[in-house]
């Protein structure tokens, strides 16, 4: 189904989580070992999730977090997968803001004693130049730890007297410089999906993932997006995208949340809902640790969902 016929048609008991697991554990303890309770579906499934998110690749691998509409849940999307993958794998993740311009990657993240960016890193890329030399402590100067969420940020330009942007050329040379320190990258795309370094980036990915909330407009977005890129050649565009479909508020058109999850069903391999969560709403810096467990839960489907992908 293309953006055009969605445009057409159109017109026409939640997991608590592990948390409330814990009982088993006492039961087990508490018997001496003598009595040890199987684990329900929710538990098994939960396991798999995090199997799959800790599994060895055979090289570092990046995901793209692409809409060319604003207001998709890319950034929050891209933060929500950091904590899970980094939590979840202990470390080795980093979420990249490959805004052209300036993104807002780095004002959502936990903040850093240093301003440093891509643009200062791509500035400074000669001292990682000896491989032999250059360690991932060097690049301390540039990405921003997460803390317990055990994953970096390297944020966008944020010096208001830059007027150049980020090409082609630029993403590969940090996307190299990555790959050596990561094994896990996930790219915050801009909303040009004309400009060098988001088609840099969505070459270079191992996989696409749509994000949108359930709304028409950044429904259709993602839609046209996907045409866009089919109609350039991109080849098993199917296979290597997901899609995270996100509640913008507490209540939401049931309708139209099908319909997008029918729609997206057919256009790419996976379609994950995470639920509305009101810590993301102020669009400051992401409270990891308030995140409700719904949200975590959900994500951590989701990113399983990616990490089979790969």
């Amino acid at each position: 189904m293309t953006a055009t016929d969605f445009l057409d048609r159109r017109a026409g008991s939640q997991d608590k989580g592990p948390a409330t697991w814990g009982w088993r554990g006492a039961v087990r303890r508490l018997s001496g070992g003598m009595i040890s309770p199987r684990m329900g579906p929710a538990e098994v499934a939960y396991e798999q999730d995090r199997s799959l998110i800790q599994k060895d690749f055979d090289g570092p691998r990046t995901i793209a977090f692409i809409n060319p509409k604003g207001g998709a849940a890319k950034t929050t999307g891209v933060l929500a997968a950091g904590y899970t993958f980094g939590t979840v794998r202990g470390g080795g993740v980093v979420a990249w803001d490959n805004n052209e311009t300036r993104g807002t990657l780095g004002i959502r993240g936990t903040r850093s004693t240093h301003r440093n960016t891509t643009r200062e890193l791509l500035e400074d890329l000669e001292r990682f130049s000896d491989v032999y030399q250059s360690r991932i402590g060097d690049l301390g100067a540039f990405v921003r730890s997460q803390g317990d969420a055990h994953f970096d940020v390297l944020a966008s330009d944020e010096r208001p007297d830059v007027t150049g942007m980020i090409k082609a050329q630029d993403f590969d040379a940090v996307h190299r410089l990555l790959e050596r320190f990561y094994r896990v990258i996930l790219v915050d795309t801009g909303n040009n999906m004309r400009a060098e370094n988001w088609l840099a980036a969505a070459e270079a990915a191992d996989l696409l993932v749509v994000t949108s909330t359930v709304r028409e407009d950044t429904g259709y977005s993602g839609l046209w997006m996907l045409d866009a890129l089919q109609d350039a050649g991109y080849q098993n565009l199917k296979y290597k995208t997901v899609t995270v479909l996100s509640d913008p508020s507490a209540q939401v058109d049931t309708r139209l949340a099908d319909d997008l999850v029918d729609v997206y069903q057919q256009r790419t391999r996976g379609v994950y809902r995470v639920p509305y969560d009101p810590a993301l709403v102020a669009g400051s810096v992401v409270p990891y640790s308030q995140l409700s467990g719904n949200t975590r839960m959900q994500w951590l489907k989701a990113c399983a969902g990616m990490a089979a992908a790969l």
